[in-house]
Formats: C-alpha cells, sequence, structure tokens
C-alpha cells in the first residue's frame, strides 16, 4: 500500500465517514466509534488507534492486558496513551495489503465494543481459581466453599452488606455457577 492509496482504502471501507485532518492524517467518525488513521513522518509506517476505555478503568487489569496482547489480540494491540487505553495496530506501509487493513480494523472495533468487558472476566475467572485452590488446599468441599462465600456476603466482607436479598441471591448463583464450572480444572 502507498500513502497515495491510504485515502481510497478507508473510503472504500468507511466512506464519507473518512475526514482528512492533516495530510497522512485521517479520523473516521461513525455512530459507534471515532478512529484515528495515522501516517508516520517518513509516510512509511501506518497507526490506526481506536479508543477502548479510560486509562484509570483499564489500570487494574494490567497484567491481563499484558497476556491479551501476548495471547488473542493478533496483530492488534493494547496501549496506554493520554489517560485512555486504546486498540492500536501498526504495519509498515510497504507489504500491507487492503485485506490485511480492513481485518485489523475489524479486530480494532472488535476491542473498541467489547471495552475491558473480556479482560475483567480473565481477571474474574483467574480469581475464582485462586479461591477454589485456596479452598482446596484447606481440604473444603464444593458446598463448604459455598457456604463460606455466603457468609462473607452476609457479614459485608465481600459484597455492601446492604444489599437488598435478592441482589446477595444473584450473586450466589452466579459464584455457584463459577465455582460449579472451575471446580474439577482446579488441582490445589
Amino acid at each position: 500500500m502507498t500513502p497515495q492509496e491510504l485515502p481510497n482504502t478507508l473510503a472504500a471501507l468507511f466512506g464519507d465517514a473518512v475526514q482528512t485532518l492533516a495530510p497522512g492524517s485521517y479520523q473516521v467518525e461513525t455512530e459507534g466509534f471515532r478512529m484515528l488513521v495515522l501516517l508516520s513522518q517518513e509516510q512509511d509506517w501506518l497507526r490506526v488507534l481506536l479508543p477502548v476505555a479510560p486509562a484509570i478503568e483499564a489500570m487494574p487489569f494490567m497484567e491481563e492486558l499484558l497476556a491479551a496482547n501476548f495471547d488473542r489480540t493478533l496483530e492488534t494491540r493494547y496501549a496506554l496513551h493520554q489517560d485512555l487505553l486504546w486498540g492500536v495496530f501498526q504495519h509498515g506501509l510497504e507489504g500491507l495489503t487492503e485485506a490485511d487493513l480492513g481485518l485489523a480494523i475489524q479486530r480494532l472495533v472488535e476491542l473498541h465494543q467489547q471495552g475491558i468487558d473480556q479482560i475483567f472476566a480473565t481477571f474474574a475467572e483467574k480469581r475464582v481459581r485462586e479461591i477454589i485452590k485456596a479452598a482446596k488446599q484447606q481440604g473444603q468441599t464444593f458446598e463448604a466453599t459455598l457456604q463460606t462465600l455466603d457468609r462473607f456476603y452476609e457479614e459485608g466482607v465481600m459484597g455492601d452488606i446492604a444489599d437488598a436479598p435478592e441482589e446477595r441471591e444473584q450473586m450466589m448463583r452466579s459464584w455457584h455457577h463459577q465455582l460449579e464450572r472451575l471446580w474439577d480444572d482446579v488441582e490445589p
């Protein structure tokens, strides 16, 4: 791909949603997102950025974000800049095809749409596994572990002691489901 082909490629993907901000700098603004497409000063590298979440919301999940960069995000990456968590794609223009760019943008949009929900789910599952491991090391059964968690909610150690009974019941159903799903997978 050449710098001259980039605007046409973006227009083919997004039509009138593409705006030229400056030479080599574009913005794609749709109802669902605002994406930046930037060429390097030498116009030999492309960077596509899409905000995912405020950095303050992402900070507790840094380990999971870095692991996702390694395992799941493929050619896209999570990055922090200007108090935001971004989805980023960087590639040299030489050798970049229209199809590769389209696929990378599709993955960035997916990161944007997921926000940090999937990262939080990974974080939460890791913590549930730690609870199961600790319970098994103490010789607790599934039922005893569930009772301990229920007691923690009753005493306000977990959750808010002022939560309505329906909320606590819903939380305990969720715990039951997660413990049941992961119990046999975790070794003490």
